[in-house]
């Protein structure tokens, strides 16, 4: 137990986490000279590729480098904050997805033709689409982080409900501890294999670019929809309070829609992610007005 709590302190400890941060924003600073450098270089012909990319003919399109970089922080702290709380995991998982979004608008920046064919372009009514979506999903978030940082007054725990709450916490830190070196090869794995592709495929790297927003990512959430299952399923060891295991199952569910929207284009995908956020929302507002009708029952909160 001492091994996994000093692994846990190596990897998501405070300390760790701020000292992350700073790396991750030297990185995407310096991406973001390399990558505008490298579409000047383009530019003045001074570099040939055989086919252009759109993130090599804008500069705009440059802060889709940085913008990589910051989700990749972003996915080290939902890892961070899974042991801490699950709302808080949760939420994480929603700002991730809108991150992808916005970061997919500066991409998309670059192919828009304005013109009264706006609603006609594929490219200018994704980018509408996406706009729209933006500000529905930071809406949502906001009204997420609102329930969750609620508190509800419990009544006092006996000592064994304490020590459930306390292997349940030992359990998911030991998941999240795991969790990091996993991602960390997965996000290794998927630059690589985006790379070969990009340099070596007969298609050309433009077609490589295809679905560069769901590299790393699709896999990603693959991956949390079995953390989240893992969850659910060793909650049931230490709780049986029927509204909570709702709301862990309805946070499944949010997931899972959101790994199909990588499975998708077009509108679809918007809706399934705004879906997604929406029924995670209003399973935790049902959850919390549960929990209120549940103090006088002298249980507590199990996150």
């Amino acid at each position: 137990m001492k091994k996994l709590d000093w692994i846990f302190d190596k990897l998501l400890s405070n300390q760790t986490r701020i000292k992350t941060e700073r790396v991750f924003l030297v990185i995407a600073l310096l991406s973001f000279i390399l990558h505008l450098t490298l579409i000047y270089l383009v530019k003045f012909d001074l570099v040939f590729l055989n086919e252009e990319s759109a993130l090599l003919t804008n500069p705009i399109s440059a802060i889709y480098t940085p913008f990589s970089f910051i989700l990749v922080y972003e996915v080290y702290l939902l890892i961070y904050f899974l042991p801490k709380s699950l709302t808080t995991y949760i939420n994480k998982q929603y700002e991730i997805i809108l991150l992808i979004i916005i970061r997919r608008l500066f991409k998309d920046l670059s192919n828009i033709k304005i013109s009264s064919d706006w609603f006609v372009i594929k490219n200018d009514l994704q980018f509408t689409f996406d706009i729209i979506t933006s500000l529905v999903l930071f809406f949502l978030i906001f009204h997420f982080y609102k329930q969750s940082s609620r508190k509800t007054p419990v009544s006092d725990s006996d000592d064994s409900i304490l020590e459930k709450t306390r292997r349940y916490l030992k359990i998911k830190s030991a998941i999240a501890s795991s969790l990091v070196p996993v991602v960390l090869v997965l996000a290794i794995f998927s630059f690589l294999n985006w790379l070969t592709t990009a340099v070596f495929a007969p298609v050309g790297p433009a077609a490589s670019f295809t679905n560069i927003n769901n590299i790393f990512f699709e896999e990603f959430f693959t991956i949390l929809v079995l953390v989240d299952i893992v969850l659910l399923l060793v909650s049931f060891f230490y709780t049986d309070k029927f509204h909570l295991i709702i709301r862990n199952s309805g946070f499944i569910i949010s997931t899972i829609l959101i790994r199909l929207s990588f499975s998708t284009e077009g509108l679809m995908n918007n809706i399934l992610v705004v879906v997604a956020v929406l029924f995670g929302l209003a399973i935790l507002n049902i959850y919390n007005k549960f929990e209120k009708t549940m103090v006088s029952s002298g249980q507590d909160k199990m996150e």
